[in-house]
């Protein structure tokens, strides 16, 4: 018979190998646990990746694009400035031309007055002088310009410019007493001031 101690021993040894191969099957569960969160989360991260590098090609296109337009921009805004600037030079050059060529009509009619001087009377010069005038003078006005007339006799230091002052003791205020040659405004901006002799308050001694 076998030993009862000895069966004894065989069943201990038994129940251990057999927790040994539990706690070790435990061990293989846990290990294979791991290993598909870590796959898991290896297979979140190359998503995120690819995602990432989508991303950075989307941007990376748009950036060329971007660069693309303002180089195309950029090209027309000098083409811009280079078109403004020629239309500038043309315009300052050719601007008056229109005006000129009235011009040009005033100055045949003075001619034609200048030849036939000799083959009229004093008269009729005058006549043609003055008519030669008028046009010039709606020439002018045409263009915005017009002469400063001198009302009441009032001195204005915006229009008129004082080449003579005469001391009075009729006057409380300086007044234009003869225009000595004609100033002209374009539009709103004085263009020449009219040059005038101006009487003024005598001072008192």
């Amino acid at each position: 018979m076998v030993d009862n101690s000895e069966t004894k021993q065989a069943e201990a040894e038994e129940r251990k190998e057999a927790q040994k191969s539990e706690a070790e099957i435990e061990d293989v569960k846990k290990a294979e646990k791991e290993l598909k969160e870590r796959q898991n989360k290896f297979k979140t991260l190359k998503e995120k990746l690819k995602r990432r590098e989508s991303e950075a090609k989307h941007l990376k296109q748009e950036n060329e694009n971007l660069k693309d337009r303002y180089l195309r921009a950029l090209a027309e805004m000098e083409n811009l400035k280079k078109r403004v600037e020629k239309e500038k030079n043309e315009f300052y050059q050719y601007a008056l031309s229109e005006f000129l060529k009235e011009l040009f009509a005033v100055l045949d009619n003075l001619e034609r007055a200048l030849q036939s001087q000799d083959q009229s009377n004093g008269k009729s010069f005058r006549e043609g002088i003055e008519l030669i005038y008028k046009q010039y003078l709606e020439l002018l006005i045409k263009q915005g310009i017009k002469p400063i007339e001198i009302k009441d006799k009032k001195f204005d230091p915006n229009l008129h410019q004082a080449f003579i002052t005469v001391e009075s003791e009729d006057v409380h205020e300086p007044q234009v007493i003869e225009e000595i040659r004609k100033g002209y405004i374009l539009y709103n901006r004085l263009l020449r001031p009219a040059l005038v002799k101006v009487s003024i308050p005598k001072k008192s001694e």
